[in-house]
């Protein structure tokens, strides 16, 4: 069964919560989302209570994904630019979906309901995101029309000795 998708959908207690759950099952699952394991819900909710202050001021819109029983799944985040040389392209950041639903396609789903929500936003030419180099992530966005613009090596240092490059990926809207 396919996910059902929101753009902007209402922030209740509910929906943090489950947003708190999928980011921490994801990044606990290995998931790189912006945090390595071991991970608990109060290590990851400053940064989404960052997001939430961001989607307030109209910087940032959400997509999230619920599963047929009406638990959270999925979710990313579309960044507007502020710099006025580049309002014509968005960030996406952290792209989860939940470990129980990896494999059956709801990533591309995920991709391509952020792709329409990002053609949808006034003067949005392109989607530009970051992947984590070594997990293969970058042959996943491929797979999803995204093209590796950039990688700037051991950017990420996920432990002591264990850096990882910094993929640009870049999805034109055209």
């Amino acid at each position: 069964m396919p996910l059902t998708f929101t753009l902007d959908p209402a922030v209740t207690p509910d929906l943090r919560d489950g947003i708190l759950d999928l980011w921490a099952d994801v990044s606990n699952a290995g998931g790189a989302v912006g945090f390595v394991p071991p991970v608990t819900r109060e290590d990851i909710r400053p940064s989404l209570v960052k997001h939430f202050a961001s989607m307030a001021e109209g910087k940032v819109r959400l997509l999230v994904g619920h599963d047929e029983e009406g638990r959270v799944a999925a979710t990313a985040f579309l960044t507007l630019n502020t710099h006025h040389l580049m309002t014509h392209w968005l960030w996406l950041y952290t792209v989860m979906v939940h470990p129980r639903h990896q494999g059956k396609g709801y990533g591309r789903d995920l991709l391509d309901a952020a792709a329409d929500g990002a053609r949808g936003t006034e003067g949005i030419e392109a989607i530009r995101l970051t992947c984590r180099g070594g997990l293969g992530l970058e042959r996943f966005y491929e797979s999803c029309g995204y093209k590796e613009v950039g990688r700037i090596p051991g950017a990420i240092r996920v432990a002591p000795g264990d850096d990882r490059d910094d993929v640009i990926m870049l999805l034109p809207l055209n």
